[in-house]
């Protein structure tokens, strides 16, 4: 009893339904699961709020206890998919599924832990590391080796039994802890390791090549004397800043939403409105996947889903004043588990903060010889988050003007290859001495839940049509908009179109502005491409959702994974399956999906460390206004 009305205690120590979860409910979900009968000796593999469903959120008011599930991945000696383990909080009660083998939790730190034990142990690897030159006798020898283990899903070696867990592991050198291993490729030498049965099943040898020598390092005290004529920028609210916080609830210039972290989403908005108007429930990553396009058996078979198989909301950076942020910075804590079920706290996990963003509009008037301008500004909200070599920041801005941004900055270490001399170029530029890196893809699934101006929302197509040459057209310059309403999943998987300058609109044809239009948001998508690997191969199956640039369908609180709940190990999943029935979409609780991302032909700018690359979208209101919305900014231009 006294255990029952602690944890009472904790449920109540949160405010609201989406508060992101306390170290309490941590430790006291913890504390249940491993009382559970079945579960022997687990490994989480993630924590996370497990979200009511919207009705529930919704319906919640100030004061009221909020509805507190806890959910827990992670494996334990059952060689099976591992345990979800769902912890009411209020109730106490656990609810726990065993996944099958074929669907597996994500990886925690044992399983790479392991891989990279059984490897750095086994002799035949060993043997084949020697005949490289690398010394591989001391334990001091072996702290220099780096070793990447990789999800074996989608091409798993033949030596691995089906429905077993695998990763594969491949090596780097360190010169010494504050090296650049990625430098250094132990190349052509591959070690796959079955998790489940707890061993190296193969060591994958494809012919010695050289270990590169050249330096990599990037490292404050070895990087060139840092370039003069840099001044200092500062960037000062000397009245404070113009947005208001409480907990994780953020109100600023008519915007009000609720941040946090999701395990597998990273950065999520919540309940975004703006003067009180409804836009978007929730909006967040649903998972991305990075595929490689180079024939080389290092890497033909490389394409993680980074953030369902690894947990992107698990690699959270702690950002650092004047580095990840300048400004007027609050940040924003989350708390996170431990392979061993212990608390971990990321300070300044979320990082917000307001930017100038130049002019939001100006004209000058030449008869009169005045003119009038406004500054605008916009609302930051990000997170970084790094897997192995890549390092991805995710970024929402919103902007005076109604407008959301959603921006992903990708940068850290490209993959690399030493270089042979017989290198397709096309596959594998080369970027350093004696090193090449393969072409390969970024791809990112956006998942949008909309509620414009409440309500059930309708999606269309726009596209730019050119009008033939007629009477009405004697020069042929005219051209119109073409709106067609999507009115089926099917017909709502799409692909962008800059040649017609498509775009995509979400309307509410309930709500109408002050001239009679229903109001809209439109999604303005960059050209971007999908997924260039055939649809046959795993690679496309794992990862179906980057075979189109836009997916919708109607609200289900379980359809949130674009590749499918629990991926490691997977055969495919997730959208193709909610979309089967080709559900009526013409106008209900929409969800729309939309995957961006770069392709990237790695150049010698990108070594050692690259440069940021961007991808992304903007939402724009349509109609949403009745006018220009920031008439009404002060017009000192502060």
């Amino acid at each position: 009893m006294q255990d029952k009305a602690k944890n009472a205690e904790v449920t109540r120590a949160t405010t609201h339904p989406l508060d992101p979860l306390t170290i309490e409910e941590i430790e006291a979900a913890v504390t249940l699961v491993r009382k559970q009968e079945g579960i022997n000796k687990p490994y989480f593999s993630s924590v996370g709020l497990l979200e009511p469903d919207k009705s529930i959120v919704k319906a919640h008011r100030e004061g009221d206890v909020a509805e507190r599930i806890v959910q827990l991945l992670g494996v334990d000696e059952g060689r099976d998919g591992g345990f979800q383990a769902d912890v009411d909080m209020g109730a106490e009660t656990v609810d726990v599924q065993r996944l099958s083998r074929g669907s597996q939790v994500p990886y925690n730190y044992s399983d790479f832990g392991l891989a990279i034990h059984l490897t750095k142990t086994n002799p035949e690897w060993l043997a084949a590391v020697r005949a490289r030159g690398v010394s591989a006798e001391s334990e001091e020898d072996l702290k220099k080796i780096q070793i990447d283990p990789w999800p074996g899903g989608g091409y798993p070696h033949p030596d691995v039994p089906e429905g077993h867990r695998a990763l594969r592991c491949i090596a780097f050198v360190r010169e010494d802890a504050t090296d650049n291993g990625y430098a250094h490729p132990i190349d052509s030498l591959i070690s796959h390791v079955d998790i489940t049965a707890r061993k190296v099943v193969c060591v994958e040898d494809f012919g010695e090549r050289p270990v590169p020598q050249e330096p990599g390092r990037f490292d404050g005290p070895n990087l060139p004397s840092a370039r003069s004529g840099l001044q200092p920028v500062e960037i000062k609210q000397p009245e404070g800043t113009s947005f208001d916080v409480d907990g994780y609830h953020v109100s600023w210039q008519g915007y009000d939403f609720r941040v946090g972290i999701h395990p597998v989403h990273g950065l999520v908005l919540h309940q975004l409105s703006l003067n009180e108007r409804p836009i978007l429930y929730r909006a967040a990553l649903s998972d991305m996947v990075v595929p490689y396009g180079d024939s080389d058996p290092m890497h033909s078979w490389k394409h993680v889903l980074d953030a369902s198989e690894i947990c992107l909301g698990n690699c959270l950076n702690s950002l650092k004043l004047g580095c990840d942020c300048l400004g007027e910075i609050h940040y924003f804590d989350i708390n996170l588990i431990t392979h061993e079920g212990k608390v971990r706290t990321v300070e300044h996990a979320i990082c917000m903060h307001e930017e100038d963003y130049g002019i939001q509009w100006k004209h000058f008037d030449a008869q009169s010889r005045t003119g009038e301008v406004r500054r605008s500004r916009r609302l930051v909200i990000s997170s970084i988050f790094t897997i192995g070599n890549y390092d991805y920041g995710f970024f929402w801005y919103l902007y005076l003007d109604g407008t959301i941004q959603m921006e992903v900055k990708l940068t850290g270490i490209v993959g690399v290859t030493s270089k042979t001399g017989h290198e397709n170029t096309g596959q594998s530029p080369q970027i350093a001495e004696n090193l090449t890196s393969p072409v390969h893809q970024h791809l990112f699934c956006f998942r949008l839940d909309w509620e414009l101006d409440g309500g059930a929302n309708q999606l269309f197509e726009n596209n730019i049509e050119v009008l033939p040459v007629s009477d009405s057209n004697p020069h042929g310059t005219q051209f119109q908009n073409v709106a067609t309403h999507l009115t089926r999943e099917s017909s709502a998987q799409r692909e962008v179109a800059p040649q017609v300058s498509r775009s995509w609109k979400v309307v509410n044809p309930e709500s109408t502005n002050g001239l009679g239009m229903p109001v809209a948001y439109k999604l303005l998508p960059q050209s971007v491409p999908t997924i260039f690997a055939s649809a046959d191969s795993p690679t496309s199956k794992r990862a179906e959702f980057a075979r189109h640039n836009l997916w919708a369908t109607p609200y289900v609180k379980e359809e949130i994974a674009a590749s499918g709940n629990n991926t490691v190990m997977h055969g495919g999943g997730g959208l193709p399956d909610y979309t089967a029935n080709d559900r009526d979409i013409s106008c209900c609780d929409l969800v729309m999906w939309h995957t961006i991302g770069v392709t990237h032909v790695p150049r010698p700018e990108d070594w050692p460390v690259m440069p940021v690359e961007y991808c992304g979208f903007h939402l724009i209101p349509v109609g949403f206004f009745d006018r220009n919305p920031t008439l009404d900014l002060p017009g000192h231009c502060a």
